[in-house]
């Protein structure tokens, strides 16, 4: 685990993003884990998750033209992760998002800021089903663009109800034989509490969930 990794970590569990517990999920799992990328909405917490994002989108090495934050949750991370890029690694990032519902007055169009073309990188909170993705795909795709990459904040690390053995990120990446990069993963959160030594209780029922749920590697 990197130093930004194990940062993150810290700053997403004292903004409670990041909770032991017992949640039931959307897929009816009940995880001992439970990540609201939602709870990053102030100042403080949106400069610090920017910094986040850009360094594990240098980590990855993407080679990119333009950053791409999908609407509405992509669109305050693709303005933070460009601007932390600026100003933490020097890079300079174009970037846009889109509108939900296309303007048909003044400039028009369904995109705002830098047009997309060339290599695109996805930003965006989570995968979960593929459904948000897979629209911002089609998105790239109707502007003649070419997806690059995806970053997301967590990678589950679980695989799908849906019985292929893989997870939501595997899928993508293997439909579109495109990286996606997490910030971190589920195994760098169970590496953190390792570390720590205090989570004797919480780090048993990590490793049981892992067990069950968890992709084979």
């Amino acid at each position: 685990m990197k130093d930004y990794q194990r940062e993150f970590i810290d700053f997403a569990l004292q903004n409670d993003v990041l909770k032991f517990g017992s949640f039931t999920l959307k897929s009816g799992r009940v995880s001992p884990y439970f990540f609201n990328a939602g709870l990053f909405n102030s100042g403080k917490t949106l400069g610090a998750i920017g910094r986040f994002y850009a360094a594990a989108l240098v980590d990855a090495g993407f080679t990119y033209d333009v950053l791409f934050g999908p609407a509405y949750k992509g669109i305050p991370l693709v303005c933070a992760t460009a601007l932390a890029l600026t100003n933490e690694h020097n890079q300079e990032a174009p970037f846009a998002f889109n509108r939900k519902e296309k303007k048909d007055h003044g400039e028009g169009g369904d995109i705002v800021g830098t047009p997309l073309s060339g290599k695109i990188v996805v930003v965006d909170d989570v995968i979960t089903a593929g459904t948000a993705i897979n629209e911002s795909i089609g998105i790239i795709k109707a502007n003649n663009a070419q997806l690059a990459g995806v970053l997301v904040a967590v990678d589950r690390a679980e695989v799908a109800p849906d019985g292929s053995g893989k997870s939501a990120i595997q899928a993508v990446q293997e439909k579109n034989g495109v990286p996606v990069r997490a910030i971190i993963s589920m195994d760098h959160i169970m590496e953190y509490m390792e570390e720590k030594g205090t989570y004797g209780d919480q780090l048993a029922l990590m490793r049981e969930y892992k067990a069950q749920y968890g992709i084979k590697q």
